[in-house]
């Protein structure tokens, strides 16, 4: 259990005040100049040290990425680019930290932004995030009134400027060469990579892209030291996490908790349990709609960090923890999140765009029970076909969630599929 002197997001309900004072007496702000004056290596050394992993779903580690940017600016200007597009089902934590703490991210845009070597950062927000852009703006206006932001941010010398722009509703612009293009007022579809954003980013310049999360804890890592965070949770799985518990439970909730604590445990602990009782239990989706479901059983002992949930066949993701107890007709759900995924493919690779939609198709009719046994197979090695043929991981998110289904719930859609031959009157 992740003890209150050790979490950095003190104001996640919004109990307190969001803005500059409130902040302030909260601990950000503090320093910041004398961080700032340790120079860029030291700033990236001590985030590797940390241990620190993306916490936009897919885990690398932020202090590699920040040293992948040239190390001299040299006759093309380098860019921060945040990304705060947020649209994968289940996944709520970053509203709340542009909510209820948009000054840690605020200061975390000037140190990775000083580190990266970059005088200008982008927030891409959410479309539908209408209050959270509103309170992130106005934490950069005070930021800026007060010196912290600007020509000479922080008196340190160096000039940065932070700018929100807001989306249009796309989930693909979650995809970091996606949210780019957008960004230059492009149709927002994946690129091709090579080149990656570090070489060819924003306007064809070195950009980095992290997640909010990822940029609002590095305040506080650097000034308690990437020693400190390395200490909670488990080797190369370190530090503390925003985990969204929603679904069936007794009270959905963000909370930040220590990483690899037992997903039994988080939910029991910081959701009052399952509803029910855990015998009531059918499955949980642990990382957000993408990452395949795992049963029962799996969730008695699974540890809620990147390898242990990949050992499990699944992905900790966004850290987004559905909940489904026994009420849930499983297939109609993973139906639903098909139709979601084929809904938002951009259509550019050819295995997704035609992919998705016929996930979707074969899987309404799985829920009808009109499929075939025979088709089971068929839906599997679909996903197959469309998994790791794409440019983005769009074609793998619809993929997943029906492997898990296949792999833990075959049983379920042949009886659904059995049970309707009988009730046509049928041979099985």
């Amino acid at each position: 259990m992740l003890h209150d002197r050790d979490r950095i997001f003190t104001n996640l309900y919004g109990f307190a005040d969001w803005r500059l004072a409130g902040a302030r007496s909260r601990g950000d702000w503090d320093g910041t100049r004398a961080l700032l004056a340790k120079g860029r290596d030291w700033l990236i050394e001590e985030m590797k040290a940390s241990g620190l992993r993306g916490r936009g779903g897919a885990g690398f580690p932020t202090g590699v990425k920040w040293s992948f940017m040239p190390k001299t600016e040299g006759p093309r200007p380098h860019y921060l680019v945040i990304n705060a597009d947020e649209g994968e089902p289940g996944t709520c934590k970053d509203r709340d930290i542009l909510r209820h703490e948009p000054h840690k991210l605020v200061e975390g845009a000037l140190i990775a932004g000083f580190a990266i070597g970059a005088h200008a950062g982008y927030v891409y927000v959410r479309g539908e995030f209408v209050r959270e852009a509103e309170h992130l703006q106005a934490a950069i206006d005070e930021a800026r009134a007060a010196g912290l932001l600007g020509p000479d941010a922080c008196g340190s010398g160096w000039p940065f400027e932070l700018y929100v722009h807001r989306g249009a509703g796309a989930y693909i612009c979650g995809e970091e060469s996606a949210l780019i293009e957008s960004l230059e007022g492009k149709k927002g579809q994946p690129r091709l990579k090579p080149p990656f954003p570090a070489g060819v980013g924003l306007y064809g310049c070195p950009t980095t892209v992290n997640n909010v999360e990822s940029i609002a804890v590095a305040p506080t890592i650097l000034r308690r030291g990437g020693a400190w965070f390395a200490g909670l949770g488990r080797p190369k799985n370190s530090g503390t996490k925003v985990f969204c518990i929603s679904g069936h439970v007794e009270r959905p909730c963000n909370v930040e908790e220590e990483m690899g604590i037992p997903l039994r445990e988080l939910i029991e602990r910081h959701a009052g349990g399952v509803r029910g009782g855990w015998d009531n239990l059918l499955a949980v989706i642990p990382g957000g709609s993408s990452t395949p479901l795992l049963t029962r059983e799996t969730c008695d002992s699974v540890l809620m960090d990147f390898d242990s949930l990949r050992e499990a066949r699944s992905g900790l993701g966004t850290a987004a923890v559905i909940v489904m107890d026994k009420s849930t007709d499983v297939v109609r759900a993973i139906a639903r999140l098909s139709r979601f995924y084929a809904h938002e493919s951009c259509g550019q690779c050819t295995p997704c765009r035609e992919g998705t939609g016929w996930l979707a198709r074969i899987m309404d009719r799985m829920v009808r029970g009109e499929a075939e046994i025979e088709e089971i197979d068929r839906l599997e090695q679909l996903t197959r076909q469309i998994e790791g043929h794409t440019i983005c991981a769009l074609g793998d998110a619809a993929a997943w969630p029906i492997q898990g289904l296949i792999r833990a719930f075959r049983p379920e859609l042949e009886r659904r599929i059995l049970a309707a031959r009988q009730s046509r009157g049928e041979a099985a």
